[in-house]
């Protein structure tokens, strides 16, 4: 799950519709699934971290600090449930970066970092929430229609991708122009902590990486010069529960 930042709101006042935050989401963070982090064409919704259908949240429905993007599955799986920040890890505001691991077969499990800083828990809540703990995902999209989300074939596939530009890459280390080609398809398909993995040892590619995906490097999660992860996540806007992992 990449770390962004939303930044401070582009408008003074609140977005009624909603839904007219979008471009302005899209040019901060990227278009991508901030929970599965799928490049999403078309259907990426404007997602609200706490439910804008409770009562007790029905203030924030167009507050930009409670915006994020979603795919249509993600947000239908977190439907009406409570998040509560200091219950969850969120990508605008803690190093979810941190929190996870991904591996080759296409699953994402709660990292050893996580563990450590007694985060396991909320780290494995924050999985739920969306779903990303299971293989298949059942939902449903906006015209009443099934769909099935095979995730772990999609991770696998990225995985893929990114072993073969790993391959590529080291025919031709020292080739930009083929690190710049790396870097677009990384953009094109999504899944960027799949990439920042697979290039885990080569600084060069993660700082790209970083840099590429809108919103990443603002954050403050990954050290300039290196692209190390840092956490606890420096949380530059202040939001509330901010800064656990």
């Amino acid at each position: 799950m990449r770390p962004v930042r939303r930044g401070p709101s582009p408008q003074s006042g609140p977005f009624d519709p909603y839904s007219g935050a979008l471009g302005a989401l899209v040019a901060r963070t990227g278009r991508y699934c901030s929970y599965c982090e799928r490049q999403i064409a078309t259907m990426l919704a404007v997602e609200h971290i706490q439910a804008k259908a409770l009562p007790h949240y029905a203030h924030l429905e167009t507050r930009w600090e409670n915006f994020l993007l979603a795919c249509v599955n993600c947000n239908s799986t977190k439907g009406k449930q409570d998040v509560r920040p200091e219950r969850f890890l969120l990508p605008d505001r803690d190093n979810t970066s941190a929190a996870f691991t991904y591996t080759e077969d296409g699953m994402v499990e709660v990292s050893a970092a996580a563990e450590a800083a007694g985060k396991g828990g909320i780290a494995l809540d924050t999985l739920k929430l969306t779903g990303l703990d299971r293989s298949v995902l059942a939902a449903t999209d906006p015209n009443a229609l099934a769909v099935a989300l095979d995730r772990v074939g999609q991770r696998r596939e990225a995985w893929l991708m990114a072993r073969h530009a790993q391959a590529l890459l080291a025919s031709a280390p020292a080739n930009d122009q083929l690190r710049g080609f790396v870097v677009r398809t990384a953009q094109t398909q999504g899944y960027s902590s799949i990439w920042m993995t697979v290039f885990v040892a080569d600084a060069d590619m993660k700082l790209r990486l970083i840099e590429a995906f809108q919103g990443t490097a603002a954050s403050g999660c990954f050290d300039p010069a290196t692209g190390a992860a840092i956490s606890p996540a420096p949380n530059p806007d202040g939001l509330p529960g901010g800064g656990k992992l």
